[in-house]
């Protein structure tokens, strides 16, 4: 019974995320990563440094950087305290130094100097997680991965397809939802939405044009709409 129940949900809400996948596609045809990169290793090192920093402060500090490390012997074997400084302005560079350091000396020392192209492997590098990782598959290897960042959790929470906060846990249920050939875009197109209309603060509800899609957003207009009427 449980299984059945699971099935005919699975069924309709591949359904409303199907209506909601068109018009996303119509709103944000050309989403894409907005880090600047020219191969995989340095999209790596832009998404290490994007925790906690906006893509527009991390490609202000990738274009300078990426000059003086040029490689990734460059950044293996780079001074830490001169990487820190050069880094400072993405925030917790300490942190991010010394991941970015070890992780391209991981990379030398266990991939021959290969980026790795699979989930299983890139997580296993310093600094490196399940959204940095598909970042890294997708936009980089063209490799579909699900990536999870605060916009994502959020706007999947808003509009119903899952209830958890833990970000493996909210790709997971969206991988369940959405075709596998979608993944890559569907995050970018979430994210560039999460931006424009479906804000943390103050998300634009009247003028969402997933609204009508949404159980968080028809809930908000149905109650400032009776709380108008209330007064009126």
């Amino acid at each position: 019974m449980e299984n059945s129940k699971h099935t005919t949900k699975l069924k309709r809400e591949r359904k409303r995320a199907t209506a909601i996948i068109e018009i996303l596609e119509r709103e944000y045809p050309e989403a894409r990563c907005s880090l600047i990169f020219t191969n995989p290793l340095e999209l790596l090192i832009a998404t290490i440094l994007s925790a906690q920093c906006t893509d527009e402060q991390v490609n202000k500090v990738t274009e300078k950087l990426f000059k003086k490390y040029s490689s990734l012997n460059a950044f293996a074997g780079a001074d830490l305290g001169e990487l820190e400084l050069d880094i400072r302005p993405t925030g917790f560079y300490r942190n991010k130094a010394k991941n970015i350091k070890r992780c391209c000396q991981s990379i030398l020392e266990r991939y021959d100097g290969r980026i790795p192209a699979t989930l299983n492997e890139l997580v296993t590098l310093e600094g490196v997680g399940r959204k940095t990782a598909n970042v890294v598959l997708g936009n980089a290897f063209g490799i579909p991965g699900m990536v999870v960042d605060t916009h994502v959790t959020r706007i999947s929470q808003r509009l119903g397809f899952a209830a958890e906060t833990d970000p493996v846990k909210i790709e997971f249920a969206l991988m369940e939802i959405i075709a596998k050939e979608l993944w890559v875009q569907f995050s970018h197109q979430l994210i560039a939405h999460g931006r424009r209309i479906c804000k943390a603060r103050g998300p634009q509800h009247r003028v969402c044009p997933l609204q009508h899609l949404c159980p968080t957003g028809k809930a908000e207009i149905s109650l400032i709409g009776s709380q108008l009427g209330e007064k009126v």
